[in-house]
């Protein structure tokens, strides 16, 4: 397999920008992307908002599913968000019939041993509503989705990177775009990475994204983005983006970015703003900044770059 490696370089990153496909003038409300944002938990309350509220930014619609609870704290805060819809866990189908990209793992538990069930059973919708742990219901949902919905454009971050199996991802008609940490890296793909160097993790990316189908950003503190056939480096970024919730907004930028173009460009262009969003920000609170600050400040960054000529 013959590597072809790439620096984001500013000038990459321009031609990226201007191949995205723009808003039509004339077009209506829904024309411009939908996404389905499937996360949360018991425990993780915050992340499934911030991967919504940056999606937001991007696409037309964006459509959340969480827990029961989640969806009454967001419902609450909705004076303060209004960019999106929150739906019950049972239309979470429909949902993912009518969207075009679905976002699935940001907030979800993860369960291991005597947890870890040894097969996925073929199980109705309803079937699964019904699981009461957490991590079991997230391996179960993902596999649903997986055979139930596999023309679709699948972003797998987070909780369900953890609990799904990378043979999952051979199933899929469209390569889905999964987004892990180091350590997720290694869950997932069953190889510990967090001693190698730049040119072995490059190298292993790409191994990975062409045997499993798939299109990776491995999240360090060089991204590394692959689809198997190409890959590109992002530099850049602080000690910021190690805060909780970081990764989240990255999944919820791609998601928006891949409603209407590339998943392998839209995860160049995210990974690539997220980190010069937090480098602008370094320069006004040093690495004191919060999500909240980001998903304030990276659209306008966004929008400067667009424009440039």
């Amino acid at each position: 397999m013959s590597t072809q490696i790439h620096l984001a370089t500013e000038h990459l990153i321009h031609e990226y920008i201007q191949s995205l496909t723009h808003s039509e003038k004339n077009s209506h409300k829904g024309n411009n992307g939908k996404v389905l944002v499937i996360g949360g938990s018991s425990l993780f309350h915050g992340a499934v908002l911030w991967s919504a509220e940056m999606a937001s930014h991007i696409a037309d619609m964006v459509h959340v599913a969480s827990t029961k609870e989640n969806n009454e704290i967001i419902k609450a805060i909705k004076i303060a968000w209004q960019a999106g819809i929150v739906i019950p866990q049972k239309d979470i189908p429909h949902y993912a019939l009518e969207d075009d990209v679905i976002l699935v793992g940001n907030g979800m538990m993860r369960s291991s041993g005597e947890d870890m069930p040894a097969t996925i059973k073929n199980e109705e919708w309803n079937d699964i509503l019904k699981i009461t742990n957490e991590g079991r219901f997230t391996r179960e949902l993902v596999h649903y989705l997986i055979t139930h919905f596999p023309d679709k454009q699948f972003i797998f971050d987070a909780g369900a990177l953890q609990m799904m199996d990378k043979e999952w991802l051979k199933l899929l008609k469209k390569k889905a775009l999964v987004t892990p940490h180091q350590k997720e890296f290694a869950t997932l793909f069953n190889i510990d990475v967090l001693k190698m160097e730049l040119t072995e993790k490059i190298s292993l990316v790409e191994q990975m994204a062409h045997e499993n189908n798939c299109i990776i950003i491995l999240k360090a503190i060089d991204d590394i983005v692959s689809d198997g056939k190409k890959t590109i480096v992002v530099r850049g970024g602080n000690a910021g983006l190690t805060k909780g919730g970081t990764g989240d907004i990255l999944a919820g930028l791609i998601a928006g970015l891949s409603t209407h173009s590339d998943p392998t460009i839209s995860a160049v262009i995210g990974s690539y703003l997220l980190k010069q969003t937090a480098d602008q920000l370094y320069q006004m609170k040093g690495n004191w900044y919060s999500v909240v600050d980001i998903i304030s400040t990276l659209p306008r960054l966004f929008h400067s770059l667009s424009q440039q000529r």
